[in-house]
């Protein structure tokens, strides 16, 4: 059961970790939005940078995704 807390300790930091890539996550929606007929790797720039963003967010709170 120890590994149940631990995840879900995890879970109630994604909240935070996401508020905190607000602007790189923001502009990864638009550019799906933006897309009529979505492609695998159409948003990959937006995807990358919002991905790098939450890691390093991750990191500064001594978790991980």
């Amino acid at each position: 059961m120890e590994a149940v807390k631990k995840a879900k300790e995890r879970l109630r930091k994604y909240p935070v970790l996401v508020a905190q890539c607000h602007e790189t996550g923001a502009k990864y929606a638009a550019c799906v939005v933006a897309k009529s007929n979505l492609q695998k790797n159409d948003c990959d720039s937006e995807f990358n940078a919002f991905k790098t963003c939450l890691m390093k967010a991750a990191a500064k709170h001594n978790t991980r995704l």
